[in-house]
């Protein structure tokens, strides 16, 4: 079986999950009274777009200690999309269900970011800006972090 290649921040599912909670606050704070909340609809807006610039930004920097610095700001904006979308809820700008499902959607990419952490906490391959080791490259790095993710959901 083939091993998916990570060869940009698109390509990290963290990254898609990110992109997909992005588009569902937009699509949240354009209807009723959370659309006329300009404050709160901003500043959740924010917060979501700052997960997922700060995976890419992070990634493209080409260190691990870069990219797993810029991973705990975004692990820090997923809480606070938590924390606004507690708001919303109490404000009644969405309902039980949607409360919930950003909820979960939040701690599953903060989970996948502490993952995504403590995973470059690790390894030796420091970036693509230092010198590689000569045994293993990003992209042996990467699909070995892969295989581990996928072999620990399937047990």
């Amino acid at each position: 079986m083939e091993t998916a290649k990570v060869e940009s921040f698109e390509s990290l599912n963290v990254y898609k999950r990110a992109r997909e909670l992005t588009n569902r606050i937009y699509e949240l704070t354009r209807k009723g009274d959370f659309a006329k909340d300009f404050g709160l609809a901003d500043q959740i807006r924010r917060a979501s777009v700052s997960i997922m610039s700060n995976i890419a930004e992070g990634f493209e920097r080409g260190g691990n200690a870069e990219f797993t610095q810029f991973l705990f700001i975004a692990k820090g904006s997923c809480g606070e999309v938590r924390a606004q979308t507690t708001i919303a809820y109490d404000q009644k700008y969405i309902h039980n269900g949607d409360y919930e499902e950003i909820t979960n959607r939040c701690r599953q990419i903060s989970g996948m970011l502490s993952n995504l952490i403590n995973y470059l906490k690790k390894s030796q391959y420091r970036g693509a800006k230092y010198k590689k080791p000569p045994y293993k490259s990003m992209a042996d790095e990467w699909n070995e972090f892969l295989k581990q993710v996928k072999n620990e959901k399937n047990p």
